[in-house]
């Protein structure tokens, strides 16, 4: 499936294995399930190539935790734009466990969503047609100002209010 990475469309260069498929020999980059990963992480920690995590909505950045260091990406999967619980976990898996590597929405995400995907810590959108790619640029020049932190670290309204001369009078 097409990407949006960087604001440009891309091709998947990662294989998704199902829970019962061998590791390839022939493949640098592999995303397991959850579950595969808590049945068979021993095996999966010794496998010398990239290493991604695919995550359903009712699976929680707690279930992952410090682990997260481990994987080069991880997959959060919206099954529809009004399921939000994606959101939540991946502003944990960046703020509270530190995770650094690529992280990327799958499913059921809409052109509204992109700019909030981006500021909890989004940098990938996998979807089933290109076509939005061209909205992305416009959907993240839209919101000029935020009023919360997160964490894509732009400078929220009331820390800019305190920042500006007249607050220092």
């Amino acid at each position: 499936m097409p990407l949006i990475k960087d604001g440009q469309v891309r091709q998947d260069q990662w294989r998704h294995l199902d829970d019962d498929e061998a590791l390839p020999k022939d493949a640098d980059a592999v995303t397991v399930s959850l579950a595969r990963w808590e049945r068979n992480e021993t095996e999966l920690h010794d496998w010398n190539g990239r290493l991604g995590l695919r995550l359903d909505s009712g699976q929680l950045a707690e279930q992952v935790g410090d682990t997260a260091q481990r994987f080069d990406l991880i997959m959060i999967a919206f099954p529809a734009f009004t399921d939000g619980r994606g959101f939540s976990t991946a502003r944990l898996l960046r703020a509270r466990y530190g995770f650094t590597g690529e992280l990327r929405a799958t499913g059921h995400v809409i052109r509204d969503q992109f700019f909030f995907l981006q500021r909890v810590g989004f940098d990938t959108i996998e979807l089933a047609d290109p076509a939005p790619a061209a909205q992305w640029a416009e959907a993240m020049t839209e919101v000029s100002v935020v009023y919360q932190p997160s964490n894509d670290r732009r400078v929220t309204i009331p820390r800019a209010r305190w920042q500006t001369p007249a607050a220092a009078e």
